[in-house]
């Protein structure tokens, strides 16, 4: 469920990842500081808000955190589902692609 949440966000942003604007990851911490900072009324946002704390720094270096041991299990999960997301993106664009094409 939460995760699900999370893919419609990377999907409305998948432009932004792919002409290099930003990544995966940066766009978990927008999305949980969206979901933070907006009165929770789903079950998601509700789970959100209990187990998640994001610190962010004025250089915009961030920290996320779990408030407790299910929160980092589920932290980790959105990390990687992050990646693994930003490595779909990577192959979709290197399909095409050939080995001469990286030859200057």
């Amino acid at each position: 469920m939460i995760l699900q949440e999370f893919s419609k966000f990377l999907q409305k942003n998948n432009e932004k990842i792919i002409n290099n604007q930003t990544s995966a990851t940066k766009l978990l911490c927008d999305w949980i500081k969206y979901v933070i900072n907006k009165t929770p009324k789903k079950h998601v946002d509700k789970i959100v808000h209990k187990e998640i704390m994001l610190a962010e720094n004025s250089s915009n270096d961030f920290l996320i955190v779990g408030k407790s041991e299910s929160g980092r299990v589920l932290i980790r999960a959105l990390y990687n589902f992050a990646l693994s997301y930003e490595n779909y993106i990577m192959q979709k664009w290197l399909s095409d692609k050939k080995p001469d094409d990286f030859i200057n």
